[in-house]
């Protein structure tokens, strides 16, 4: 939290934040057109914001991609104002996303965690169906290939998907990209959001970071931001102990 603090004390590193808020996923050339600053103090700047979590970057090629992480802000906000002003900032937060909800597009969710483990454990248990369905509550079944088929099927033996979509890019074990539909909507490429998965090891941790893309609304946003942190949460504790968590983690009831 004291790293939080002292990245957002600073107006440049807000400014960053601000520039990523309105468009993530950007390279370090991008984030220096509007900054009158040499890009080498951008670039300190950065690993300022990188160090509190509040920046995460994934690496395209030659292009290393900045991304908000908005997790360090949300547990801000749930310490230091929900607590004391949320009846009335939830009304204001409310009229405030009306109102940009008819500007913006749609939304997208960036999470990332470290776990302890190799990027070969890190896919194998993103890909393997036995495996999903001890952490995840479903499997996930495909051959992983780039423009094959997979789905998320239910473990109580009814084969029934809750949802599907087709690999777009499968890089073993470093990067895998899906995209997401409900079955009934298949086909209807306006209702697909996008998932992408990149595995980055260091030493004997692995970075794994989800991007969560084209999200239909602020409500489909809630509902990744929560149901990812519960099933990362659960994928970590598998990698680290062997066992997921002693409770299913998105059963947990909201305040």
């Amino acid at each position: 939290m004291d790293q939080v603090f002292k990245a957002l004390a600073d107006g440049t590193r807000r400014r960053l934040l601000d520039r990523l808020h309105e468009h993530s996923g950007q390279t370090l050339g991008e984030l220096c057109e509007h900054i009158d600053m040499t890009r080498q103090s951008v670039t300190q700047h950065l690993a300022v914001l990188e160090a509190a979590n509040l920046v995460s970057t994934v690496r395209r090629g030659r292009e290393k991609l900045h991304y908000l992480n908005p997790v360090p802000l949300h547990d801000i906000q749930e310490r230091w104002i929900d607590k004391f002003e949320r009846p009335r900032l939830s009304a204001l937060s409310a009229l405030r996303r009306k109102a940009e909800e008819a500007m913006t597009d749609k939304p997208d969710f960036v999470y990332v965690i470290y776990i302890r483990s190799t990027p070969e454990k890190v896919w194998e248990a993103l890909t393997d169906a036995d495996l999903t369905a001890r952490y995840w509550g479903h499997s996930n079944v495909s051959d992983w290939r780039r423009g094959s088929r997979w789905e998320h099927r239910r473990t109580d033996g009814s084969g029934v998907a809750d949802v599907i979509g087709t690999v777009v890019e499968s890089d073993r074990p470093t990067r895998l990209v899906t995209t997401w539909a409900a079955p009934e909507d298949e086909g209807d490429a306006d209702r697909y959001s996008r998932v992408t998965f990149d595995i980055q090891p260091h030493a004997d941790i692995v970075r794994l970071t989800v991007t969560h893309e084209d999200l239909a609304d602020e409500s489909e946003l809630r509902d990744a931001a929560s149901g990812w942190a519960a099933v990362l949460s659960n994928l970590k504790s598998l990698l680290e102990t062997g066992s997921p968590l002693p409770q299913e983690p998105w059963l947990v009831p909201g305040r």
